[in-house]
């Protein structure tokens, strides 16, 4: 796998982490004592995405947040899964240029 499918790739699991962490919370919203889950994103040396997965501290819904994260996450996916078949693309025609 190229540098830049890997770093794409990563990119859609960490939207894909928040979309699942935005599920979980509207899931839980009349779950008494439920704390919502957070994804805090960090960005490695090589320019691929790392995720960690909390909890908030105090019990309690953010629906203005979680529809805001679930959008976010959308967009993130599709923009890291162009970069994807863009990627693999240009490496199928570099391919077919050398044979």
């Amino acid at each position: 796998m190229s540098a830049l499918s890997a770093v794409s790739l990563s990119g859609m699991n960490a939207a894909q982490a928040m979309l699942g962490a935005s599920a979980a919370n509207f899931a839980n919203l009349s779950t008494p004592g439920y704390r919502r889950e957070q994804v805090v994103q960090s960005t490695a040396a090589s320019g691929a995405v790392s995720t960690t997965l909390s909890q908030a501290t105090e019990p309690g819904d953010a629906i203005e947040t979680d529809v805001v994260n679930r959008l976010v996450a959308k967009n993130q996916f599709l923009a890291n899964l162009a970069v994807f078949k863009t990627g693999d693309s240009m490496t199928g025609a570099l391919l077919d240029d050398m044979g």
